[in-house]
């Protein structure tokens, strides 16, 4: 029974485990070219499971650039603050830089105005260089600082440390970009769950409230963002499962096709704007000036055009104004939504496009096609909403989903499906697929360019993860190449298809080693792959694999060996990587004395003259595992080692710096406010003139006067300790004041409220006299005895403040009444907990004949053995059916077959 309570305890512990709230959260992050947004999952009770995280100005999506100013770090709406003024600081587009080669990166900052000092390094990708003695910084640790700004949003709104997350890519993104994201992460101290393509996310949010068990879908998810187009066809269904012994229908969906436009999107829209508008200002200064050598006069005109664009898309006509544009000259000026959409004339088609694309290659027909849903902020462009409805032949277009939300909230329900921490009730299962396709490409010494050297290994929309194997027949160390399938379909900016490279060695030694063995088939190499959750596709280990023949000794068919292991026709030996050659030979000459001492140890047992083994062919397969270096040159390669710890290192000092300022201005800004308040009390309230004299007020204004004098002066370059020190001073000199000023009304309301309970004290001791007459006098004395000790204190109190002068320390403070109330309520609190004595029950007196003492004593002894409260004279016929009960009681114990919950 006490092993059986036990178990029951411990299930009930577990059990209670599962259904408690996790404490954990983890985040999700739609890093886009412009803007950044957050979503936390935090099963805290109080709180949405799932949740945007709002910025320092309660805004919900935060620029995501970076920016440095006097040897400062700045982020999100702090470092937008200063595009118009220092334009060659503010770094924006980042995300779409990572992984690329240097003359893209020049080309894309160009076109786009942006001012951006950069030198080529050692990979061929552009290299940051900032002002103020910081250095340069590579895009990868660039967005670390985003990302690590992102964490730093999800964790003031959880209120926990988060760190796992899922960062949204756009489907074309490629290995470099792929793996220089999750690197940035790495920097940021952030764990990756996974990298979710923008489109999975968006139907990952359309599908988790729908039901597809009757009608399944085709769905194409337009996206036209800051700098990029695609549509994704994705095919929603529902599939048949049991859980808990029923049948369930559980919902899903597959990415069929994905096509893209990665250089189409409403910053291009914008570019048409500002060049329209900066001919027309040129036209108006003259003298052949041209605005556009000028980055901070550009700045300005493009922050404007981003507003214009926006009144258009619901107004026909939109103004635009820049202050001192450039020279002190201001320009103002109009245009029409007329004469933007014939700026954008070839854009409006470009758009188009992917749709056409995916449909093209899908085989299916527009009204094959249950809804278009739109998604990113260009989608609210009129003219381009009014292209699809006539391309598609529809009045309206579907907008279910929130174009700036949708895909990081469906990341959010990805991060909680794959977090340990964290499980939603809610379910949809999800297949995506490779963007691209992939082949591997074999170059050494004996290898001819054929069909066997390039082999196809991962196929477009292969589903992610997967996991490949390759065998190869060589016996001499190679090199393997891991390339994009198709020269035309490749990453924006990459010129090179070649994505991995690495040098195989290990296989010449094995083959040395085993070619005088008798080989049963050639020597090959077995290469395994996988692509990752984030379409990340590497090699991950390879071996040698040598397959021989030889002669062994194996225990006659006729003998019976009892415990003796007949070996089978295949032995597979594993090799470490580490074994020399020497020690290999080693353990399999062991292996076999060991097989031959066995035999002949049991037929020496059956007969010591007939023979109880014999020679046999067997074949043994030996793996060696290959060593493999990655060789990887170029924008494709990621971070070295060394690289990576001494930007991790140096965005640590920058983290630092950072919350050393916050601090420091934090605290400057609590000193000046002290200030401010303070004498502005000191000034013009009338209360604060009854706590405290002239010269006391007189004095403490010429101290705060002085501080502030400092504060504007020698105060400027401050440290935190420092502003902390003088307003510690201060405070010292205010509080008690400030202590008297409270206490002015806290004091007269304390009594009250103690005065007032005291009447009402009266009322409860009647109370109880009257429905509680169980309680014990002494107990009620003891109560009204305290009650006349609080009001004697407070007569004695209130009469001794009476003589203390306002300006002094008061005889006794709101916080002295309310102590003695509390300790006189409690007191009441216990009294009136004391329970109602239970009657008492008397037993039957026991008869004094010999004949009753001993059904006495028969009946005691039966009463010893039934339940407590039973009565002593029960009958024969009424003690059987209690056996009986007794009896299936013990049954009950046995452990019984449940559903696991």
């Amino acid at each position: 029974m006490a092993s059986i309570l036990f178990k029951l305890g411990l299930f009930l512990c577990v059990f209670c485990l599962a259904l408690s709230p996790s404490q954990s959260a983890v985040l999700s992050i739609d890093l886009g070219s412009e803007w950044l947004k957050v979503a936390v999952v935090n099963l805290k009770p109080g709180q949405s499971p799932i949740s945007i995280a709002i910025n320092e100005m309660s805004k919900r999506k935060s620029p995501a650039i970076v920016a440095f100013q006097s040897g400062d770090r700045l982020l999100g709406e702090e470092a937008a603050g200063l595009v118009a003024r220092y334009p060659d600081k503010v770094f924006s587009q980042i995300r779409d830089l990572i992984g690329k080669p240097f003359k893209h990166t020049k080309t894309s900052i160009d076109s786009l105005y942006l001012p951006f000092d950069i030198k080529e390094d050692s990979r061929g990708t552009a290299s940051f260089k900032i002002d103020d003695n910081v250095g340069s910084f590579s895009a990868e640790e660039l967005v670390a600082m985003v990302l690590s700004y992102a964490a730093n949003l999800a964790e003031f709104h959880a209120k926990v440390p988060v760190k796992d997350a899922v960062i949204t890519v756009p489907p074309y993104f490629g290995q470099a970009e792929r793996k220089g994201l999750v690197q940035a992460a790495q920097l940021a101290g952030i764990n990756v769950l996974s990298l979710l393509n923008e489109h999975s996310g968006a139907a990952l949010q359309y599908g988790i409230d729908k039901d597809f068990s009757n009608e399944s879908r085709h769905v194409i998810f337009y996206d036209m963002g800051s700098s990029s187009t695609y549509a994704a066809l994705v095919y929603f269904s529902a599939y048949k499962s049991k859980e808990f012994g029923k049948t369930v229908s559980v919902n899903q969906f597959q990415v069929k096709d994905v096509r893209w436009n990665p250089e189409l999107g409403g910053q291009n829209m914008e570019l048409r704007l500002v060049e329209y508008f900066a001919d027309e200002f040129n036209k108006q200064v003259g003298n052949g000036v041209d605005v556009r050598k000028f980055p901070k006069a550009m700045a300005k005109l493009k922050k404007q055009v981003k507003r214009t664009k926006e009144i258009l898309s619901a107004n026909t006509m939109a103004p635009i104004s820049v202050e001192s544009l450039y020279d002190d000259r201001d320009f103002r000026s109009t245009i029409s939504r007329e004469k933007f959409e014939e700026l954008c004339q070839d854009l409006w088609e470009q758009s188009l496009i992917p749709v056409k694309d995916v449909l093209k290659d899908s085989g299916l027909t527009i009204d094959e096609i249950y809804a278009v849903e739109l998604i990113g902020g260009a989608t609210r462009v009129p003219k381009l909403q009014a292209k699809l409805q006539e391309f598609l032949g529809r009045k309206d277009l579907d907008r279910h989903l929130d174009a700036d939300e949708a895909i990081v909230l469906g990341a959010a329900l990805h991060a909680a499906n794959l977090s340990d921490g964290i499980k939603l009730n809610r379910k949809l299962g999800m297949v995506d697929g490779s963007p691209y396709e992939f082949v591997l490409e074999l170059d050494g010494p004996g290898l001819l360019k054929d069909e066997s050297t390039r082999q196809s290994l991962v196929q477009r929309m292969k589903k992610i993860p997967s996991k490949m194997f390759r065998s190869i027949v060589h016996d001499k160390d190679f090199e393997v190449s891991l390339a994009y399938g198709s020269k035309s379909i490749l990453p924006p900016g990459v010129t090179s298809p070649i994505v991995a490279q690495y040098d195989m060695s290990g296989l010449t030694d094995a083959t040395e080693k085993y070619a005088s063995r008798n080989l049963s088939s050639p020597i090959k190499a077995n290469l395994h792959f996988s692509l990752s959750r984030s379409g990340i596709l590497s090699l991950d280990r390879a071996d040698a694999v040598i397959e021989i023949t030889e002669w062994v000794e194996v225990p006659k068919k006729n003998v019976t060996v009892e415990n003796s292991t007949i070996a089978s026709a295949n032995i597979s030996l594993e090799v470490g990587a580490n074994n020399t050659s020497e020690e290999s030979s080693a353990n399999l000459h062991v292996d076999d004395a060991d097989t031959t001492n066995v035999s002949s140890k049991s037929g020496e047992e059956q007969s010591a003259s007939d023979p109880v083994t014999e020679k046999k062919l067997k074949k043994r397969t030996f793996r060696i595992p290959l060593k493999i270096v990655e060789k990887t040159v170029g924008p494709a390669m990621s971070l070295p080692k060394a690289s990576f710890a001494e930007a991790k290192s140096k965005l640590e000092a920058i983290e630092k710096k950072d919350a050393e300022r916050r601090k420091t201005a934090e605290l400057k800004n609590n000193l000046e406010s002290y200030i401010y308040n303070t004498k502005d009390k000191l000034e013009t309230s009338e209360e604060v003139q009854k706590i405290s004299t002239d010269d006391e007020r007189k004095s403490f204004i010429e101290k705060l006067d002085e501080v502030q004098e400092w504060l504007y002066m020698d105060g400027e370059n401050a440290s935190a300790k420092e502003f902390q020190e003088h307003l510690d001073m201060l405070k010292a000199i205010g509080d008690p004041m400030f202590f008297r000023l409270k206490e002015l009304t806290a004091r007269p309301a304390a009594v009250k409220q103690a005065r007032s309970y005291l009447v009402e004290l009266q009322q409860i001791v009647r109370k109880w006299e009257t429905n509680k007459s169980w309680l014990p006098k002494e107990k009620i004395d003891e109560v009204l005895s305290d009650a006349e000790k609080l009001k004697t204190w407070l007569d004695e109190k209130e009469a001794e403040q009476k003589k203390t002068s306002a300006f002094s320390t008061p005889a006794f403070t709101s916080e002295d009444v309310y102590l003695e109330l509390f300790n006189l309520q409690d007191k009441v609190l216990s009294v009136s907990r004391i329970p109602k004595p239970k009657p008492k029950i008397q037993k039957p007196a026991k008869n004094e004949t010999d004949n009753n003492e001993e059904e006495a004593k028969s009946s005691n002894t039966t009463s010893e053995e039934k339940p407590a409260g039973s009565n002593e004279s029960a009958s024969a016929s009424e003690s059987e059916p209690e056996q009986e009960g007794s009896e299936n009681e013990n049954v009950d114990t046995e452990p019984k077959s449940h559903d696991e919950l």
